[in-house]
């Protein structure tokens, strides 16, 4: 019976190690997504964030702002609420790009070239794919803005996955059904010299 487990497991972990790209996929197709939208409506979202944030911060904290000094904080905050919204979704790339690579044993500085070189990549894409967009440009400093987001996701993706391997996936690691795998082997070892005797 132990050994139907861990057979079990491990077929589990196959089948399921290919579907860890998926929200590394998602991620690209929404990030792609949001910069199709041309200049006015790309504007109006962060335009629109912007306001919710600071309407939000005047009714929680009971402020008491005028209209025209919300409109003026509205206008100083929106740059930055763009700047925070690449860095924002290239950190939720650089976390779901490093948990497959992780999962297929890619970790430690490979983790940080590879899925950094490829977060990278696909910002200069995402920049030029700007280029074509109606009332949109590329800018490197956009894309080194993208870089904080994705090295910043990189590090709390490898933080994560070394804790949960170390903790909550112990049972399902590679090593750990290595281990059980060779002590029932010598279980059945020992068992098969007693029925000699």
């Amino acid at each position: 019976m132990n050994y139907f487990a861990l057979f079990l497991k491990k077929t589990l972990r196959y089948c399921l190690k290919p579907l860890s790209f998926l929200p590394a996929l998602a991620m690209m197709y929404i990030i792609y997504s949001l910069s199709a939208q041309n200049g006015e409506v790309s504007g109006t979202l962060s335009y629109e964030t912007s306001k919710f944030f600071v309407l939000a911060y005047n009714k929680v904290l009971d402020k008491g702002y005028s209209n025209e000094f919300l409109n003026m904080l509205i206008v100083q905050i929106h740059p930055l609420v763009r700047k925070l919204a690449h860095v924002g979704v290239y950190f939720a790339l650089a976390i779901t790009v490093a948990f497959p690579l992780y999962v297929y044993r890619i970790r430690g500085i490979f983790l940080f070239i590879i899925g950094g070189v490829f977060c990278l990549l696909f910002a200069l894409l995402d920049e030029y794919h700007q280029s074509f967009v109606a009332g949109r440009g590329p800018s490197l400093r956009d894309v080194g803005i993208d870089s904080i987001g994705i090295f910043s996701g990189l590090i709390v993706a490898e933080l994560i996955c070394y804790i949960g391997r170390k903790t909550l996936f112990k049972p399902l690691s590679l090593e750990e059904y290595r281990k059980k795998k060779k002590a029932y082997l010598k279980n059945r070892q020992e068992e098969a010299l007693s029925d000699r005797k």
